[in-house]
């Protein structure tokens, strides 16, 4: 009996606790009544200076350089030729030494 009051009385310990941070989490901080308009000029200026990221990042020397659809696509075809004859390869005599090897494809997978 003893116990399941000293669990009750910690499951309300931890209730009572719970409630406390809760509301600290949900407090909203006083409006200055003083000068509202002051106020709202205030928030709306730091609204608009406000976002997530300070500056727009410049692009990367590799997006000004495009390289055409067409040729990632060949090599797209390629690489999946070569993979293809791979596993044809590790199918006719199957290793472990050709199925942890490395193909001759460029693209690294």
């Amino acid at each position: 009996m003893e116990m399941l009051l000293m669990g009750a009385a910690l499951a309300m310990f931890g209730l009572a606790v719970s409630c406390l941070a809760f509301g600290a989490a949900t407090h909203e901080e006083p409006v200055m009544e003083q000068e509202p308009a002051l106020g709202k000029e205030a928030v709306k200026a730091a609204a608009v200076n406000a976002r997530f990221f300070a500056a727009v990042p410049a692009l990367p020397v590799a997006a000004a350089n495009r390289v055409p659809i067409e040729a990632l696509l060949l090599q797209i075809e390629n690489h999946v030729r070569l993979e293809q004859a791979a596993a044809a390869c590790f199918l006719e005599s199957p290793s472990a030494d050709v199925l942890h090897g490395r193909t001759i494809s460029p693209l690294v997978n």
